[in-house]
């Protein structure tokens, strides 16, 4: 019998979908989330050195020109003095200097370089969430917190690389190379999210997909009725 997985995200069962020569990769047939099984993850202390190579400079352009997929068609969508957090702001936090410079409020959050979990407490106008979903390995758990914290009427701005609309096959995709990324999305994931928690979900260029919080999200935790 072909071996299969449940999906971290809908817990759908999921079967294999390819492999390299380092990882398996399963596909979801319910929310389409392309995923790596949990025997393949790394180590908290193993994921932390593969970070701190990572050269995120709040003072490098080009890595601020990167920022602004995110950051312009996000900005716009905000009141002025709007108040929010960065999730998994990495080792030189920009995104929310970024915000700050525009004349927000922008707390941050990283599980390696910021773990202050009393940001938790509070509830803000918009999250960002910029290349980090694909390093979630409880990807459901973390966006029903998203959820949980973003007011009303709010906005969520993620920026990830979609699997369908990645230039190569998915064998190909240098994308999915990365032993840190573990969750690939694609429009349909984010549109099974969008129906199930009563959002409005936008999707920009260049990767970046915006959800507008609905007056009554489903929060509950655990919600696993995707269909």
């Amino acid at each position: 019998m072909m071996k299969q997985e449940n999906c971290p995200l809908c817990s759908a069962a999921s079967k294999p979908y390819c492999n390299d020569l380092q990882r398996e990769f399963f596909r979801c047939p319910t929310c389409d989330l392309v995923f790596v099984p949990k025997h393949h993850h790394l180590s908290p202390g193993e994921e932390k050195s593969r970070y701190d190579f990572h050269q995120n400079d709040p003072n490098d352009s080009r890595y601020r020109n990167f920022l602004n997929r995110l950051f312009q068609p996000l900005e716009k969508k905000l009141s002025p003095g709007s108040c929010g957090l960065d999730f998994g702001c990495g080792p030189g936090p920009t995104l929310s200097l970024m915000l700050k410079e525009a004349g927000h409020e922008c707390a941050i959050y990283d599980l390696h370089y910021a773990n202050d979990p009393s940001v938790f407490t509070e509830t803000y106008d918009f999250l960002t969430c910029s290349e980090t979903m694909e390093h979630l390995y409880r990807p459901l758990e973390e966006f029903e917190r998203f959820l949980r914290i973003v007011k009303p009427g709010g906005w969520i701005g993620i920026m990830t690389q979609l699997h369908d609309e990645a230039p190569v096959a998915f064998e190909r995709w240098h994308y999915k190379d990365d032993d840190t990324h573990v969750c690939f999305f694609s429009r349909k994931t984010f549109q099974t999210l969008e129906k199930n928690y009563g959002l409005s979900v936008e999707f920009h260029a260049n990767s970046v997909v915006l959800f507008r919080v609905s007056s009554s999200p489903h929060t509950k935790p655990g919600n696993q009725c995707f269909v």
